[in-house]
């Protein structure tokens, strides 16, 4: 089968958030930023057709996924955003914390609209004619949702919940017309199960972020979709790491999905954090057919010689993850 005949999909949680609005676009313009040059070249060394990255500013008018796309040296002439549930303001205090205001007061985590929101590029051209948003879903709505608990009591009012969303940013369901046919995206990016209290409200979140996608693949959420990628960061971990970790492994067996990268880390934070962990997927529905797979580790993947060698350090704890599929 050679390479022309498969499909090459990515997910990258690259650091392209900053400290406030504009300032990606800004860093992205003035082309000296040393993380977004080592960035863009781990992407330009794996090519993938259909790139998710799951940390990237969100702007209206798309200035900063533009500016980037074009300096990346690949043919990304179809780019997709919308604005996240991340750092948009909720008017309650969510947190508990006796201030209302606070990026963890936001309907998603986030110190400004947009902060930390999810963009993808494609050679491809989208069909947003069958783009379904779950983004909008209250949190309530979820059948079966895991609400958090304090102290025996429910720990969001019931003015919270008529406004907080499920989703800490997005949840797309985006189809993407391919030489293969029509591919779908169920693009996501979960809030991380750490930063909360005893109400492990994030690790709630997270948990249930999950179940939508199980939800809309069980057909409880209208038509069970075919040939799809679920594709982004799912923030937990099957074997290790904070969270609802037999959550995740469930996941991973259902039969309408095949897992390419069964053990493989994919973010290092470091012995003085949790270490190596998986918790970004691309994971392919079983109607197609894997024919290549990989999580790309610049220290051990480029070569000592590489100009950028010196810089890998600044792209993050995050490793890019890429699935070849075919049908």
């Amino acid at each position: 089968m050679s390479a022309q005949d498969s499909l090459r999909v990515a997910t990258y949680a690259a650091p392209l958030s900053r400290d406030g609005p504009g300032l990606l676009l800004r860093d992205i313009r003035r082309g000296q930023d040393p993380q977004i040059a080592a960035i863009k070249a781990v992407i330009a060394t794996i090519s993938p057709d259909i790139l998710v990255l799951t940390d990237f500013d969100y702007d209206h008018d798309g200035l900063a996924l533009s500016a980037f796309a074009e300096t990346t040296g690949l043919d990304y002439t179809h780019r997709f955003s919308r604005l996240p549930n991340a750092g948009q303001p909720s008017g309650f205090d969510i947190d508990g914390n006796g201030r209302t205001g606070d990026a963890r007061d936001s309907l998603g985590y986030g110190r400004f609209t947009g902060d930390g929101g999810v963009a993808v590029l494609s050679r491809y051209p989208f069909n947003q004619d069958g783009f379904v948003d779950h983004t909008a879903m209250l949190w309530r709505d979820l059948p079966d949702a895991q609400l958090p608990m304090a102290e025996g009591r429910p720990f969001l009012s019931d003015e919270v919940l008529k406004v907080l969303p499920l989703s800490s940013t997005v949840h797309w369901n985006l189809p993407v017309v391919v030489p293969q046919g029509q591919l779908r995206l169920l693009v996501f990016a979960a809030t991380p199960p750490v930063f909360d209290g005893p109400e492990d409200m994030n690790g709630h979140r997270a948990r249930d972020e999950l179940r939508l996608w199980e939800n809309v693949l069980d057909g409880q959420m209208g038509a069970i979709p075919e040939a799809f990628v679920v594709v982004g960061n799912a923030n937990l971990d099957p074997l290790a790491g904070d969270g609802d970790r037999a959550a995740m492994a469930t996941f991973l067996r259902r039969q309408d999905l095949s897992d390419p990268h069964p053990g493989q880390p994919n973010a290092d934070w470091g012995t003085d954090g949790p270490g190596q962990l998986r918790v970004s997927y691309v994971l392919p529905s079983s109607d197609w057919q894997v024919v290549g797979a990989g999580t790309f580790w610049p220290d051990a993947d480029m070569s000592e010689a590489d100009s950028l060698s010196d810089q890998w350090d600044a792209v993050g704890p995050h490793r890019l993850v890429w699935v070849d599929i075919s049908r």
